[in-house]
């Protein structure tokens, strides 16, 4: 009896995003980064492609943490003082390949910086690094609306990766990305249907379904994280076979999912079966972003070296040439 051939084909590739620009393509990273451009499944090499290896972004904040369990605290509290020293360290002693600045001092609840002071944090960024950047708001729409015109204007050129949109608030971003060259993150809340939307949304009024990545929220081991991974998959399944709209790289936003839930930060004296949770905490963010890489993820945003360190591991071997 003969055996079937069951591979699939599929019929259209998902996009590349470039993020970074270099000295000859009007910014100043000392190299590029580019995501995207599957023709397969996750590493399903006998399908077809994975041309490019998924990626891993730290976070680093405009200012100091004040609630960052001791687990994280231990291996950045010596220079989260100063946004430049604290991406540095990410990049050459944990291998970051990105970094993320989040401007979490600029939530009117909380520090309120003004963006002034972005702008200053980004500066000090890109002076300190050479990797790509990714830039985040505060979360606050109207707080973002207020002071991104002033970030993306100082980071214009380098090709940053901002984010994010969502189906109410999007036209500012896409405005300003357009202007200065930047790339941007569409964020939707677990809803297949809203993540195409949204995409939907900012490609009618300009932007190029290229200078888009997908973020459909991020749940941690244990908070729905099964859910995220079938939105995932499904979104996938449609881009590869046909749907423009989905036909875009997935952004995984780990770190802070993980580092808000008590089994990764719950003392070992609380709950003593639990483990020691210096290792429970990374070892809780290292599974969740293993489940989100075979969903098909291709940025990773983290926060605890040793996750880190184990996922690179893994995308590594993952990705060795067939």
């Amino acid at each position: 009896m003969e055996i079937p051939d069951v591979k699939q084909k599929y019929i259209n590739p998902i996009n590349t995003v470039t993020i970074g620009a270099t000295k000859e393509e009007g910014g100043t990273r000392s190299h590029t980064i580019t995501v995207g451009g599957e023709t397969a499944l996750p590493y399903l090499y006998f399908e077809g492609e994975i041309p490019y290896p998924p990626v891993i972004a730290m976070e680093v904040w405009d200012f100091a943490p004040k609630d960052w369990p001791e687990a994280l605290a231990e291996n950045f509290s010596d220079v989260w003082d100063d946004p430049g020293k604290w991406a540095k360290k990410c990049v050459d002693e944990f291998g970051a390949d990105l970094i993320c600045l989040r401007l979490q001092g600029c939530d009117p609840d909380g520090e309120n910086k003004s963006a002034d002071d972005a702008v200053k944090a980004i500066k000090r960024v890109l002076e300190s690094v050479g990797v790509p950047l990714i830039i985040w708001g505060c979360g606050n729409k109207d707080k973002d609306n207020e002071i991104f015109p002033a970030c993306s204007q100082a980071a214009a050129g380098e090709r940053c990766l901002l984010g994010t949109i969502t189906e109410d608030n999007y036209k500012t971003l896409v405005a300003l990305c357009k202007a200065d060259k930047h790339k941007l993150i569409a964020e939707s809340p677990v809803d297949i249907n809203i993540a195409k939307q949204v995409n939907i949304l900012a490609t009618d009024i300009g932007l190029a379904p290229e200078d888009i990545v997908i973020y459909p929220s991020t749940g941690a081991l244990g908070y729905g994280m099964e859910y995220v991974y079938s939105i995932m998959e499904r979104g996938r399944i449609a881009g590869l076979g046909g749907d423009k709209m989905w036909a875009m790289p997935l952004l995984a936003d780990i770190g802070k999912e993980v580092w808000k839930v008590k089994e990764a930060v719950a003392p070992e004296e609380e709950v003593p079966g639990w483990g020691d949770h210096i290792q429970r905490g990374p070892l809780w963010e290292t599974i969740t972003g293993l489940v989100y890489l075979q969903a098909g993820t291709d940025i990773f945003i983290m926060r605890h070296p040793k996750a880190v360190r184990e996922l690179k591991r893994y995308i590594e071997n993952l990705t060795k040439k067939k």
